[in-house]
């Protein structure tokens, strides 16, 4: 059963790790993160409840909660408080009065994550992703999709901050994700475990919607703006989404769910 626990006074050191918000993730919460919003917590419950560490609830929102209490692991800390403190610890208006302290993953090379994949695989790689609504929309469409992993290199945000987390409706919390190191070559890791990479051109021969994706695929997926670097895009098979005149590119939180749609279904 998990322990409860009743929150009159904002300052109450059980609550610390809520506690100013905003403030703290800015500059991380040395290998924690928080959640927010009951819908965000019931994914992180039913994908990942060992990463659980506590939980704060407004006690007007505990009788929709029960199953999700009871799918806690043994002794895992929910503090109730009501919404005026809730507030207090938070640092602003928290309308959602749910939120939970989680404990990242463990990190994992690349390599090795790609060659634990199956002989069947999507893979996206997300290479100067800075926007928080931009990748917390992206490993959304990856969840709708079935992506395996999503491979981050070092510009890429946090897809374990709050607002990306809230974005991506809790799906940032359970798809198997590694981060590349500055100046790791991701065309080489690729090659090495069997994947073709797709990189997305206005300027490329091929159309996605003629597109027969290789067994092991990745998306590889650059920043608005600068894109890939030529040198990826030298070493990728360049696809391109035809689009009315005018147009020649698309949000890449959009873009990456046009992609991982056909190939999902391209795959079979």
């Amino acid at each position: 059963m998990p322990q409860f626990h009743v929150v009159t006074d904002p300052d109450d050191p059980a609550v610390a790790p809520f506690r100013a918000i905003k403030e703290r993730d800015l500059v991380g919460r040395e290998g924690l993160f928080i959640a927010e919003g009951e819908t965000v917590l019931r994914a992180f419950v039913r994908d990942a409840p060992q990463r659980v560490v506590s939980l704060l609830i407004d006690p007007k929102r505990k009788d929709k909660l029960t199953d999700v209490f009871d799918s806690l692991p043994d002794e895992t800390p929910v503090h109730f408080a009501d919404q005026a403190v809730v507030d207090a610890i938070a640092g602003f208006h928290l309308h959602r009065g749910v939120l939970a302290v989680g404990r990242k993953p463990a990190p994992i090379a690349t390599r090795d994550l790609l060659a634990s994949l199956p002989t069947k695989a999507i893979v996206l790689v997300l290479c100067g992703i800075a926007n928080h609504d931009n990748i917390g929309g992206i490993y959304r469409n990856a969840a709708a999709f079935g992506v395996d992993a999503v491979i981050l290199d070092a510009d890429c945000c946090d897809p374990l901050y709050r607002k990306a987390i809230r974005v991506s409706v809790g799906a940032a919390l359970s798809i198997p994700t590694a981060k590349l190191e500055r100046g790791e070559d991701i065309a080489d890791l690729l090659a090495a475990t069997g994947f073709e990479g797709l990189a997305l051109s206005p300027s490329a021969d091929e159309i996605l919607a003629r597109l027969q994706p290789a067994p092991r695929t990745a998306v590889l997926l650059g920043a608005e703006g600068p894109g890939l670097t030529p040198e990826v895009m030298t070493r990728s098979r360049r696809i391109g989404i035809p689009m009315a005149g005018g147009f020649d590119s698309l949000n890449v939180a959009t873009t990456s769910g046009i992609v991982l749609h056909h190939l999902r279904f391209a795959q079979g």
